[in-house]
């Protein structure tokens, strides 16, 4: 099997396809433009705004952690021992 030309060092030279058309480089293909294609980005005064919501996320995650960990040890036979003539 023979390497293609881009491993070769061409780097996109040469006419790649079967009709001899030039796709062009990586990220910068040539040909039509495409349609639907959204990108995003934050500016760089934008990145102190992680401090508003990072950290009611953190504690948000924890505090449903610890409700999920809470559920399963009162319905496990440990916690059904310990609470099980009590009603929370």
């Amino acid at each position: 099997m023979r390497p293609t030309q881009y491993l070769l060092g061409g780097g996109g030279g040469a006419p790649i396809g079967t009709h001899g058309k030039y796709l062009g480089d990586w990220g910068n293909f040539g040909g039509m433009k495409q349609k639907g294609i959204i990108s995003y980005g934050i500016a760089p005064n934008r990145h102190a705004q992680v401090l508003y919501w990072a950290p009611p996320m953190i504690a948000g995650y924890y505090i449903v952690n610890w409700a999920v960990e809470r559920n399963h040890y009162l319905n496990s036979k440990q916690g059904r021992a310990e609470f099980g003539g009590q009603e929370e």
